[in-house]
């Protein structure tokens, strides 16, 4: 193993430990963003001025009414601007719009003295509009050609070769829909402005260093005159990665122009009709198989809903792309990517970050696909799963492919599959009405930032004269227990108690130029640089030890907090050991940094090696549904999943199991709709609250829910042989949607090929049953997907799956 990845004896990674601040969060004293506000004095409250219209350039903006209502300071608009008027990494997000992109953009902020002031000021700004059309739908952006951005191809082999060997060829449309990010904790940013004129901003953002940077350029000042501090953020999910800039940066303006400082804070209906969701997708495919079901060729065009700027939107059709192919070996691909333009929020990150689409559509193929080639979906992918050898469409080679096996493995054989299955079928068989279904999919994701330069962590260690440390590093917490880890680290690294160590708030002022704790890499990222900073500090103090107890440095081990040396029974506790070096006026303190080897990306070609490995899992889902309604429920789910030598196994299960949940909600309950009308209100979020925003919660969870983390799974070159675990559970989630698939299949005849909407409600299940009753013909209410597969369903049930094949391609 490298030194990297080697663990040292009587390691604290590795322990089941609960979170940092798990204590806090129940007995809620831990603070947020917007906890800081009663701690502070004099604070003005902003408050936006949202259009609701979709689309229109403002002919009249008059502020003089709000500065009339008691209470109200001031009214930020374009003018007050001192640097650049905008909020983007792209230029493309005017932070004051002069034309209004979608229904709630908010065109100007009323600064004032009670938050219930700031609201009626905004209610009393007149906004006169000249109203533009509005493109809504991906399906409208699509016909009407409204695109932006990059439009990348990805090919491998020769697609026209692999089509023209293939004994089977399907065509097919899916489209699926957005998800809101729904984190506990809406938007909010304080912002202050001290004697020296240095902005210091509280935010709650998954990237200070982005919130820094744009915060400087709104208010034309250099980054080092700019502090943004993250204590913690109630959830994320990536939805804090781009976002948060704007609002911190409207809290900054009304700090730098008043002297006095400043909250925003968003309402939750504003930050559902304000801020961005997971990019809906367009789907067009055609995919071809040999005589065993081995696919020969895919041709595929993805089509994100970006919203109205671009935000993070090529990237996310970049991840998309890389992993359309899942588990799956395309030995001839050509896939297109590209972004509509659409009067909506600005969509952005979401945990997967365009993985779980391209992986939706791949996995919809399958599914769909097995009854015509008369395969057992599970049969289907296991025969297509990537084997040594073999790379990925971007040409990246897949070097743990048995990895792949082993998780399906031992999922199925921890789930009891096989007797499973044949007491399903006997179920069915007795109940008319009611039919359960059980599925594994597995699933293989990439872990680093697409973009290489992204790749690289910093840290701050600190050791006191009293053995206390403190440590800093540019990862942010959002619940996902980076802290925990990064404590687990420091104390394995210098070889010392965990009481020992703290974590002081992520601040730009600390650490600098950092990531965003994003992609599946905080851990990987920021674990290695705190590491790296704790060698050099651990290194120092062998010396300082081997000094007094006589012997050579590398002689000396450090562990539990006592020094000793090999072959000598003298000791030197860790408390007496940093005294001596401060002494000795030896550095007690460390910046640590790393970045990830091995990385190379062309964005132009679409080729290269963008991560710096898989992660993999398998997930065995078991649904009943109901004939008459729909309706169904979770019965069990069994879990495997890599995360390598994991750093703190208890954060790491639970990171699986909620990662699997939310994706569920994404692929079965979460239905977002939107205002397609031709009316005043076109363009409008309809699903504006948890009342008709359906989030998963208990009563969706499994009646039974086994997690298994893949042992004996260390990974060569991570820190201390950890894997990521942030987002690859989230696909897990497939196992559900192809259970309630296959489930809908089995109340009509056998060989019928199902399409199934996403989310699949259970009206979108109601339908694909009724479709499933007629032998597999689409249905037009709740239909989702393209009717090729539907035409194929009634072509297999009555001919096989040859017939069905030759009726999708045209032969």
């Amino acid at each position: 193993m490298s030194q990297l990845s080697e663990r040292p004896e009587k390691s604290v990674v590795g322990l089941p430990l609960p979170h940092e601040s798990a204590v806090q969060h129940v007995t809620g004293t831990a603070l947020y963003t917007d906890d800081l506000v009663h701690r502070t004095k004099d604070v003005l409250h902003a408050y936006p001025v949202q259009v609701m219209r979709a689309h229109g350039r403002i002919t009249a903006l008059r502020t003089e009414p709000a500065l009339a209502v008691p209470g109200v300071v001031r009214v930020l608009t374009a003018a007050d601007v001192p640097g650049v008027n905008d909020a983007g990494m792209k230029h493309d997000e005017p932070l004051f719009p002069d034309v209004v992109m979608f229904h709630g953009h908010a065109v100007a902020w009323v600064l004032a003295e009670t938050l219930e002031a700031a609201r009626l000021g905004a209610a009393a700004v007149e906004v006169e509009l000249d109203e533009l059309p509005a493109v809504v739908t991906l399906r409208d952006a699509i016909a009407a050609g409204s695109f932006h951005g990059a439009r990348p191809v990805m090919e491998t082999g020769d697609v026209d070769a692999g089509f023209a060997d293939s004994a089977h060829v399907f065509t097919g449309e899916f489209q699926f829909s957005d998800q809101e990010h729904f984190y506990l904790e809406t938007h909010a940013a304080l912002a202050h402005v001290d004697e020296a004129e240095q902005v210091f901003v509280q935010s709650s953002t998954q990237h200070p260093s982005e919130t820094q940077e744009i915060v400087a350029h709104v208010l034309g000042l250099h980054s080092h005159e700019v502090t943004v501090q993250c204590l913690r953020m109630g959830g994320g999910f990536g939805g804090k990665e781009m976002q948060p800039h704007g609002f911190a940066a409207v809290a900054a303006l009304g700090a730098w122009l008043t002297g006095r400082p400043v909250r925003v804070r968003l309402n939750r209906t504003q930050d559902l009709t304000m801020s961005g969701k997971r990019h809906g997708f367009h789907a067009q495919w055609r995919i071809g198989f040999d005589a065993d079901g081995r696919i020969r060729a895919l041709d595929a065009t993805l089509t994100a809903d970006g919203g109205w700027s671009l935000d993070l939107s090529e990237p996310v059709v970049a991840r998309a792309l890389c992993h359309i192919d899942n588990t799956y070996w395309l030995p001839h691909a050509r896939i297109a990517g590209r972004i509509a333009r659409t009067n909506k929020v600005s969509n952005t990150a979401f945990r997967g970050f365009g993985g779980p689409q391209g992986m939706l559509v791949i996995e919809d193929i399958m599914g769909r696909c097995a009854p015509l080639l008369g395969l057992d979906p599970a049969q289907l992918r296991e025969r297509n799963f990537y084997r040594r050898g073999q790379s990925t469409p971007y040409g990246q080679p897949v070097v743990q492919p048995e990895r792949i096996s082993a998780v399906w493995r031992q999922v199925r054989e921890n789930a009891g599959v096989a007797d499973r299955e044949r007491e399903i079928a006997a179920f069915n068989a007795a109940h008319p009405h009611t039919k359960r279904a059980l599925a594994v999919t597995g699933l293989k994701f990439g872990i680093s930032f697409n973009l290489t330069a992204f790749n690289q962590g910093g840290a701050l260690v600190l050791i006191y004269k009293d053995g206390s440390v403190l440590i800093n590093h540019g990862g942010t917490e959002m619940g996902q227990g980076l802290h925990t880890k990064m404590l687990q680290v420091a104390a394995t690294t210098l070889g010392i108690p965990l009481h020992k160590v703290r974590l002081a708030p992520t601040r730009t002022d600390k650490v600098p130029n950092t990531s965003a704790t994003a992609a599946s890499a905080g851990a990987d990222l920021n674990g290695a640089a705190v590491k790296n900073a704790c060698e050099q500090l651990r290194g120092r103090l062998l010396q300082v030890a081997a000094t007094q107890l006589g012997s050579n440095a590398s002689d000396v081990r450090i562990v539990e907090g006592v020094a000793r040396a090999l072959g000598n029974d003298a000791e030197l506790a860790w408390d007496d050991l940093v005294r001596t070096a401060y002494v000795q006026r030896v550095q007690l303190s460390a910046a640590g940094f790393y970045r990830t080897e091995g990385l190379h990306w062309d964005a132009k070609t679409f080729r290269g090696s963008p991560f710096k490995y898989f992660a993999h899992g398998a997930a065995a889902a078991e649904v009943e549904v109901d004939g008459f309604t729909g309706a169904y429920r979770i019965r069990r789910v069994d879990i495997v999943h890599d995360v390598g030598d994991s750093l703190s196994p208890m954060i790491d299960i639970g990171q699986v199991e909620g990662g699997f949940v939310q994706g569920a909600g994404w692929l079965t309950l979460e239905d977002m709709r939107w205002d397609d009308g031709d009316g005043p209100n076109r363009g409008r979020l309809l699903t504006q609250a948890a009342s008709t925003y359906k989030l998963p919660s208990f009563s969706e969870m499994p009646e039974e829910f086994n997690v298994t983390l893949l042992q004996n799974a260390a990974e060569e070159g991570a820190v201390y042989g950890s894997k990521a675990v942030g987002e690859p559970p989230l696909m897990l989630a497939f196992s559900v949607r192809e259970a309630l698939r296959q489930a809908a299949a089995a109340f009509g005849p056998g060989g019928v090929s199902v399409e199934l909407a996403s989310p699949a409600t259970p009206e979108a299940v109601y339908w694909a049953i009724e479709s499933a009753r007629r032998g597999g013909a689409p249905s037009r209410a709740g239909h989702a997907g393209g009717s090729e597969a539907g035409d194929a369903g009634r072509a297999a049930a009555s001919g096989g799956a040859r017939t069905g094949a030759e009726a999708l391609s045209g032969a």
